[in-house]
């Protein structure tokens, strides 16, 4: 997956969930920190931090690991593999364990100068589509 090198550093954004009906159903902004470990367990490593206007605040970190030409996570929330497309886009298939019956799969987009992504997540829950996320980011590191 040698796209993934391009998303290593910081990242601030806005996450977006959208309702099927395209009614805006939560926003929130983030920071999020790539890192691509030189030894250790995990061989991509993702940290977010969550902030809402109401003043909540989360904080996630988990890594990944590589067989092949998949990244593979497993992780108290979520369990799932992403994968290099064309373009150097990435795309991940995700199921939400803390979302029973609930998963989504992510394209993720750099920018041509490696300052700016877009991600677009697209959920379904009980094998219907349920809403999206879109995730625009800006580089900061």
């Amino acid at each position: 997956m040698p796209a993934i090198f391009a998303h290593e550093g910081r990242w601030d954004g806005v996450y977006r969930h959208i309702s099927t009906d395209g009614d805006l159903i939560d926003q929130h902004r983030t920071v999020t920190w790539c890192e691509l470990p030189d030894s250790g367990p995990w061989v991509y490593v993702q940290h977010n931090q969550l902030f809402w206007d109401d003043g909540r605040e989360a904080n996630y970190e988990f890594g990944g690991r590589l067989e092949g030409d998949l990244l593979f996570w497993d992780t108290d929330r979520f369990s799932g593999y992403g994968w290099q497309g064309e373009e150097e886009t990435i795309m991940l298939k995700l199921d939400r364990l803390d979302l029973p019956g609930a998963y989504y799969v992510e394209m993720i987009n750099i920018a041509p100068d490696h300052q700016a992504r877009a991600r677009t997540w697209q959920w379904f829950k009980d094998g219907k589509p349920w809403k999206r996320t879109l995730c625009d980011e800006w580089r900061i590191e």
